[in-house]
């Protein structure tokens, strides 16, 4: 239907500067044919509250670019333009929309071959159940590694068949994994690897060569599935590929080849081979040596202070006494899981500390004695005091959008049904301790003989027991099970022997974020019933092991959002913890999204086979800007769907009455819970946590 001309002027008004401008954008798409200018119109109007300079170049280039892609690719290369306005700016994302051509080859590529996002999940878990550190998958235009987040191309079309272009998205993270592993990025060594061409090319080559030995060895299915996608080593270096498979080749070998052989005519490089950055490498690696030695200082700290042992005397030795320091013993094999002493007394590390023994052990090959040396507690805490304030100020009025320390996060946009790219700032802010505030003490005497029962409670799911049925041996007859074997017999089948009913104790392997709305509509009785049920919830978990943080959210605007650090994962619960949660008050609005994606990469670097987020929220998603309603809702929906994707169980526990209206759609049906009675929040905070951990 043809739109009138008057109405359509009315429309653009708003968003355009001038009357010329808005006279000239109608006329684009009034020359249109009628069927296509409701679209174009709807499309203009929505991109225009972003960059209005961006709706005039599309309303100008619409026309062709339908005739020549048809709706849904018209749709797409805008989106597309969006994607380069939101991440490189105005300018990159007008000449993005002005080379059409570019964008359809890049679309026939796509049509053709198997996208990353498709693979993404699938290629996340089987790097997961490989050695060594957890690494990151992204997209991007360059294959590479940095060491902790592994580059795969957004498209693959190698081949015509979908199944062989997974495989080559699967060899290209294997053979980046590789180079992690099997020690190319050695701490000791990646100083040697040339950083010039030629030699360089040389050493990625002969390099690749050694690495695809060690995939054969470990892995002989994966080597088979890549040799059947790839060509043969030419006759001119196969010598040196059989030096290179000698199981006690190293990196030190292909570098020293590469320096006698780099005027050798190289062969195409293989399909995964991608590109060698060792200085961008080793750039993240010193970040991450100074990190890591950190982390486990204090990590056996904490494990001393668990078994009681940090403040004897006799477990010390003098010199380590004088000096104000410890030293821990460290024990580790193939076979078995690293064991570290303190004095002749064992501690046991948990999961997190098994990771990061793992990831150093892969840059170093070894433990560094000074990394078992603790430093007084002191020293070192205030030390990543003043990292913390440097990293994330917390004065935040006085800050720009893009400052030291403030993580940026993709927004869902459903006007467009595509992200906005690095929207939102996120600062990360302390909560100063309220030691003065009697509130714990109140609600620790206010509920103390539920704080008991909740105790009691607790401890039962740490030493709790669930019977396996159908097993080959047990303490008891599987009643069931034996019918069954009974009934094979008589029809002529074989019996089994899985007819024992047998008990097993359940391990807890669970990291658990509360992420606690600290909005402005929290304040009052809300704001007290939350701090009461935190209160509650952390002294009842005192009886598990379960791993778990909180956090407050609040903001304003995309520029300031804002996480307050209550507890982390690494911080025992103890009188500090009970002054920060004493001394959460209500600050601005409830932007959900962004902080759901800053708490989900937070979970990454946790080692845990159950990863829970509770939200404790009192209204839906609102903030000061456009952030409400559908978009707001929207945002937070794709937010949960993301964190679903890299393994994370999402759940809300409100107190809005309107809450059945939107979060079964935000939630699903069964991951929310409405408690109608405020003074209730208290009580029902740990029985929800405790039927979501069992």
């Amino acid at each position: 239907m043809m739109l009138d001309p008057q109405s359509l002027q009315q429309r653009l008004e708003p968003y355009f500067f001038n009357s010329w401008t808005v006279e000239e954008v109608a006329g684009f798409i009034l020359a249109l044919e009628p069927r296509w200018q409701e679209f174009v119109a709807n499309w203009v109007l929505s991109v225009a509250k972003t960059q209005p300079e961006l709706s005039y170049q599309f309303a100008n280039k619409a026309g062709f670019a339908l005739q020549t892609i048809g709706r849904d690719g018209c749709e797409n290369w805008l989106q597309s333009a969006l994607d380069v306005y939101f991440e490189q700016g105005l300018f990159p994302a007008v000449e993005s929309l002005k080379n059409l051509d570019h964008f359809i080859a890049a679309q026939r590529k796509r049509s053709r071959g198997l996208e990353f996002s498709k693979t993404r999940g699938v290629l996340q878990h089987f790097l997961h159940g490989l050695d060594g550190r957890r690494l990151r998958l992204k997209s991007g235009d360059e294959v590479l590694t940095d060491s902790e987040i592994l580059q795969l191309p957004a498209v693959i079309d190698h081949f015509p068949l979908e199944a062989d272009n997974f495989i080559c998205f699967k060899a290209i993270a294997v053979h980046q994994w590789a180079q992690c592993w099997y020690g190319t990025w050695r701490a000791d060594t990646i100083e040697q690897i040339p950083r010039e061409e030629p030699m360089l090319r040389t050493f990625h080559y002969l390099e690749t060569l050694r690495l695809n030995a060690c995939i054969e060895r470990d892995y002989p299915g994966l080597a088979r599935q890549m040799k059947r996608l790839q060509a043969d080593t030419p006759p001119l270096w196969q010598a040196l590929e059989a030096e290179l498979r000698d199981p006690a080749s190293s990196v030190l070998d292909s570098i020293r080849l590469s320096a006698l052989h780099w005027d050798l005519p190289r062969p195409d490089p293989y399909f995964y081979q991608g590109k060698l950055d060792p200085q961008r490498v080793q750039s993240v690696l010193e970040a991450r040596l100074q990190r890591e030695r950190q982390q486990l200082q204090l990590a056996l700290e904490r494990m001393a202070a668990e078994q009681g042992i940090e403040t004897e005397d006799r477990l010390f030795e003098a010199d380590a006494l004088e000096s104000g320091q410890r030293t821990y013993n460290f024990k580790s094999s193939p076979d078995s899981p690293s064991e570290f002493e303190l004095g002749g007394i064992a501690l046991r590390p948990d999961d997190a500390v098994e990771t990061l023994v793992t990831s150093i052990l892969q840059d170093l090959g070894d433990m560094p004695p000074d990394y078992l040396q603790a430093v007084g507690g002191g020293e070192y805490i205030d030390s990543l005091g003043a990292q913390s304030r440097e990293d994330h100020p917390n004065d935040v009025s006085k800050g720009t959008y893009h400052e030291k320390g403030v993580f940026l996060y993709d927004e869902w946009d459903c006007t467009r049904k595509a992200h906005r790219k690095r929207w939102c700032a996120l600062r990360e802010r302390e909560i100063q301790p309220d030691h003065t505030s009697p509130f714990v003490g109140d609600t620790l005497h206010k509920y103390r003989g539920h704080i008991k029962s909740l105790r009691r409670n607790f401890e039962a799911l740490r030493d709790e027991y669930r019977v396996l049925k159908k097993q080959p041996d047990g303490e008891s007859l599987d009643y069931d099970a034996l019918v069954e074997a009974i009934a094979d017999v008589r029809s002529g089948m074989e019996m089994t022997s899985r007819i024992y009913r047998k008990a097993h104790r359940v391990e807890r392997n669970i990291a658990v974020i509360l992420m606690v709305d600290m909005s402005g509509s929290t304040k009052g009785w809300i704001n007290i019933a939350q701090r009461e049920a935190l209160i509650l919830l952390a002294e009842a978990l005192g009886s598990l092991d379960d791993r778990y943080a909180i956090y407050g959210f609040s903001g304003n605007t995309r520029k300031r959002c804002e996480t307050y650090k209550i507890k982390t994962f690494d911080e025992n619960y103890g009188a500090e913890i009970r002054a920060r949660i004493a001394a959460i008050e209500p600050q601005d609005y409830t932007r959900m999204g962004v902080t759901i994606r800053h708490l989900s990469h937070l979970f990454d670097k946790v080692n845990a086979r159950t990863k829970l987020l509770i939200t404790l929220s009192d209204g839906k998603p609102d903030d000061y800007d456009t952030y409400h309603g559908e978009y707001g809702i929207e945002d937070t929906r794709m937010a949960l769907f993301e964190a679903r994707q890299r393994g994370i169980h999402p759940f809300c526990i409100t107190i809005d009455e309107e809450a059945r209206d939107y979060l079964p759609h935000m939630y699903g049906d069964s991951s929310y819970v409405l408690i109608d009675d405020i003074d209730k929040l208290p009580y029902r905070i740990s029985e929800v946590y405790r039927s979501l951990t069992t």
